[in-house]
């Protein structure tokens, strides 16, 4: 659970994840999963935001069973499969969940 205050303060970045989970119709449960993910781990610099917003989208689709691609996630995100690929296993980690191991 996050705090009011959380959610004022990255507002305009998860107006941004909603975006992205808009052009992936995503679930509810999965953007949900996502904004939880990414609130667990926003990091200070601006330029990585955008990496670890991505990461958690496509996380939290995976989580919800509503799994998308990297690319599609990537694509959808404006970033790089890479950025995601290489975040969003430790977003799972963070959040007290074990990734999958394939």
């Amino acid at each position: 659970m996050h705090s009011a205050r959380d959610r004022v303060e990255y507002e305009p970045w998860l107006e941004e994840l909603e975006q992205v989970a808009d052009r992936l119709d995503l679930s509810t449960e999965a953007r949900s999963c996502a904004v939880d993910l990414f609130l667990a781990d926003v990091p200070d610099d601006d330029r990585s935001k955008r990496a670890v917003l991505a990461a958690s989208v496509y996380a939290g689709s995976l989580v919800a069973g509503d799994g998308r691609t990297q690319g599609a996630v990537a694509d959808a995100a404006d970033v790089s499969r890479l950025s995601i690929q290489t975040r969003w296993k430790e977003l799972l980690e963070t959040a007290g969940l074990e990734p999958p191991r394939w």
